[in-house]
């Protein structure tokens, strides 16, 4: 890309850098993509939801004695749920590797891709698409922002202490892990005013 002409004069018609150009421009480029991607997934869940199998799967989930009584086929229901989440959660990954460039089984931390992800169905509305779509982004910027906050938030706490205080050193090398008080903090607050989520299930009669 930065070896294309067209893109050298693109990049000098804003006056800028070409490196810097093809790199946003890429991130960009990503960015479109998983926009699409997931507004195609949205849209087909949203599909589903309304559709006599998204009542069928909302009655399993609300009372799946009632729904196997009725003749609902509980286990086969809750096998395809496993294979629709699988599926999505794949194409998520596949997209993560791609952005990352590299595939590393133990950077992946439990706590990050399991706790993370529940905080932010919860907080969005686990019972509405577009509020997991909000907790996502919502949770995802706070994660990303705690961590410096937490080194400033520190740095000025301690800003009296000398620099060789141990005292100090602890408090800022343990800053970073203000993201997990952070998150705690606000799961809290939204238990406590939103049970249901920032959007919470619109419920059909």
């Amino acid at each position: 890309l930065q070896a294309e002409r067209w893109f050298a004069d693109f990049a000098a018609w804003f006056g800028s850098d070409v490196i810097e150009a093809s790199s946003i421009f890429v991130k960009l480029c990503y960015a479109a993509l998983f926009l699409a991607v997931l507004l195609v997934v949205v849209a087909f869940s949203e599909r589903a939801l309304k559709s006599p199998w998204g009542r069928m799967m909302r009655a399993i989930r609300d009372n799946e004695d009632a729904a196997e009584a009725m003749g609902k086929d509980v286990t086969r229901r809750h096998l395809q749920i496993f294979i629709i989440g699988s599926a999505v959660i794949g194409i998520a990954g596949a997209m993560l590797t791609t952005l990352d460039g590299q595939f590393t089984p133990g950077t992946y931390q439990p706590l990050r891709f399991t706790f993370l992800i529940w905080i932010m169905v919860i907080i969005g509305g686990s019972g509405n698409n577009w509020g997991s779509v909000l907790g996502g982004f919502l949770v995802w910027f706070v994660w990303i922002e705690a961590e410096p906050a937490g080194l400033w938030l520190m740095d000025t706490i301690t800003d009296g202490f000398s620099d060789d205080s141990p005292l100090r050193a602890h408090l800022l090398e343990a800053a970073p892990h203000m993201r997990l008080i952070i998150m705690g903090i606000i799961l809290l607050l939204v238990m406590r005013f939103a049970p249901r989520g920032l959007i919470p299930e619109v419920m059909r009669r």
